[in-house]
């Protein structure tokens, strides 16, 4: 199988988040911010992408995904401030 990443979605820094996983980030990132993306992510205006861990194997990045969702708030906060301390949107920096 396919390699995956988990990615978390947000619409301002410490704001509402979306954890997700895909097997094609640039394309997936793409749909959310065309708002073609998930239901939650276009009700909340999520466009930025914070964070992003890639997976040798999908599987693997499924259950990170639904391991995360489990997490508090606080432990999801901490994640992104450790790789991306500004909540800078990472978006442009997707390799394609």
């Amino acid at each position: 199988m396919k390699g995956g990443w988990v990615y978390i979605m947000t619409n301002a820094a410490h704001g509402t988040l979306y954890i997700g996983v895909t097997a094609h980030l640039a394309a997936r990132i793409t749909q959310h911010r065309e708002g073609r993306g998930s239901e939650f992510c276009r009700e909340h205006g999520l466009t930025r992408l914070v964070y992003a861990e890639r997976h040798e194997e999908i599987e693997l990045a499924i259950a990170r995904e639904k391991q995360m969702k489990a997490w508090k708030r606080q432990w999801k906060l901490r994640l992104i401030r450790k790789q991306n301390p500004y909540w800078r949107d990472l978006y442009e920096n997707i390799n394609t």
